[in-house]
């Protein structure tokens, strides 16, 4: 694909998206109802902008990078006027999401993808708004994924220094990017050297630990404290497990309960902690499995985007914690594999998580069972997605048909004398 149509369609591309983001305010969103994050980010910007620091005269429960976007709409939003803010933050999202768009075609022209393959990729990222629906509007998950498509592509196109500076930065934002780093460091190791790969991986704990660093020194036990409440979260009611056992509750009368603590809903009963337990066992091996098969394989492009994607997959399909916004992280990965069985399970999550939430989110901890089953077959989607990316990632040497026909084509046609 030349250079010129590259720019033409990601041009587009991104008139797309500003589109469909555009959409989000109006026809069937507008009765959709709101649950917004807007709120708690502008209580942390109007504390930081008081001169207030984080971690240390207020608890903060997100790593220091995400001080960063919900700073920002501060600088654009009118002091004193209600609802600024969150116009505001809503305009720096978009540009997060041209960002994301932007990086992604990055990605997609570093694997050297066919011009079809680059308008059905860069299109669903495009056109992801409106698959998935208003609550892009008010989280700051798409400067984290911007950040994380961005390290992968730096990879892909061999800035394996940008990379891992991106990459760190991703992981001081959202924490989930970490998923990446066995991945970056097994790439960097194949194709240049033990030596390369640990530079990188220093440079990776490098960028994080500057970012946190600072809060650190002024707050241990706040930054401790944010850890903290991510690790110790109980089972959240729209998880996997918490599925299940919502399923067993509507089939066999099995007795559960919801609790509201964490900032979420989350499921109560006699398994619900062995339940955690048992997924985040499951999804460490899950994890493990991809990055050992990634790292036993060789080191392509192909398999450097699907691995990726699974890992984020198995993260977010098998935790014991799966808010919707979540689905925002496969969003831009996902489109990268050459899979169009992976773009289609892609679209029907981003789908059923718009069913869900926000209009239908509150008949969910009253155990409405219609809700239940819904939200049981968009994790039941996103395992599928985990298994069949994880599957290409496996197939270490069939990954490229194209180079297998071609292969296949030189075996056969007669060579001169």
């Amino acid at each position: 694909m030349s250079l010129r149509r590259r720019i033409v369609t990601t041009a587009a591309c991104v008139a797309v998206f500003l589109g469909s983001w555009t959409l989000l305010h109006h026809v069937w969103y507008r009765s959709s109802g709101e649950i917004v994050d807007t709120p708690e980010y502008e209580a942390y910007g109007d504390q930081m902008v008081a001169g207030k620091v984080p971690y240390r005269d207020f608890q903060v429960e997100y790593p220091p990078g995400a001080l960063l976007p919900m700073l920002a709409p501060e600088v654009t939003a009118r002091p004193g006027d209600f609802g600024s803010y969150g116009h505001s933050f809503e305009k720096w999202m978009a540009g997060a999401g041209v960002l994301m768009t932007l990086l992604a075609a990055a990605a997609l022209s570093a694997l050297r993808a066919s011009p079809w393959r680059f308008v059905a990729a860069l299109g669903l990222v495009a056109v992801s708004p409106l698959l998935l629906g208003d609550l892009m509007l008010s989280r700051f998950d798409l400067w984290a994924a911007a950040l994380t498509v961005g390290s992968v592509a730096a990879l892909l196109a061999g800035s394996d220094l940008a990379g891992g500076a991106v990459l760190g930065a991703a992981i001081a934002t959202k924490l989930f990017p970490a998923v990446l780093v066995p991945l970056g460091l097994a790439w960097v190791w194949r194709r240049r050297g033990r030596r390369a790969a640990a530079w990188w991986l220093a440079l990776v704990v490098g960028v994080c630990a500057v970012v946190y660093l600072p809060f650190v020194v002024l707050a241990p036990a706040g930054v401790g404290h944010s850890f903290g409440i991510q690790l110790h979260r109980p089972l959240q009611i729209e998880s996997l497990g918490a599925a299940v056992l919502l399923a067993a509750h509507d089939i066999g009368g099995y007795a559960v309960s919801v609790e509201t603590s964490y900032g979420s809903q989350n499921l109560v009963s006699g398994a619900s902690g062995a339940v955690a337990a048992v997924t985040s066992v499951v999804q460490v091996l899950a994890l493990i499995a991809v990055w050992v098969a990634f790292a036993r394989g060789p080191a392509r492009g192909e398999r450097l985007v699907a691995a990726a994607a699974a890992s984020v997959a198995v993260f977010i399909g098998l935790g014991k914690v799966l808010s919707p916004q979540y689905m925002v992280w496969l969003i831009p990965l996902v489109p990268l594999v050459r899979s169009r069985l992976a773009a289609i399970l892609l679209t029907a999550a981003l789908v059923l998580t718009q069913i869900e939430f926000p209009g239908r989110y509150w008949q969910l901890p009253d155990l409405h069972a219609g809700i239940a089953w819904e939200v049981f077959a968009r994790d039941l989607v996103v395992l599928a997605l985990a298994v069949v990316l994880g599957r290409l990632v496996l197939r270490a040497h069939a990954v490229d048909p194209h180079r297998a026909r071609l292969e296949a084509l030189r075996a056969i046609r007669p060579q001169p004398e």
